[in-house]
């Protein structure tokens, strides 16, 4: 029993340092998303944050260029990658902890 213990110990920390990184990649991406919205038959760029609960739209222009169109597409995608496995390890989290507190069997 003990042998499970520690291996479930070991586990435990191994998911911390996990949630750690992913928090810690997840803060380097940049805030928001850029979109695209038709005005009168025109397009103009706007990027979208919350900030506070609130969604705030701030105009980037008419034309934004390609590799800055592709950072926020990249950096949605990652954000919604480091979401998911952040939500698995605090799942995992949550269960190691509750197993090694005896209220679950192993």
């Amino acid at each position: 029993m003990k042998i499970i213990k520690s291996v479930l110990k070991e586990e435990l920390a191994n998911s911390l340092a996990m949630k750690k990184n992913y928090e810690k990649e997840l803060a380097k991406l940049p805030k928001g998303s850029l979109i695209k919205k038709n005005v009168k038959g025109h397009e103009y760029y706007y990027l979208v944050v919350r900030e506070k609960g609130k969604v705030k739209f701030t105009y980037k222009g008419k034309e934004v260029c390609d590799k800055e169109i592709q950072k926020y597409k990249q950096a949605k995608e990652y954000r919604a990658k480091y979401r998911k496995l952040l939500s698995q390890v605090k799942k995992q989290i949550k269960f190691l902890r509750s197993t090694l507190r005896g209220k679950q069997s192993v």
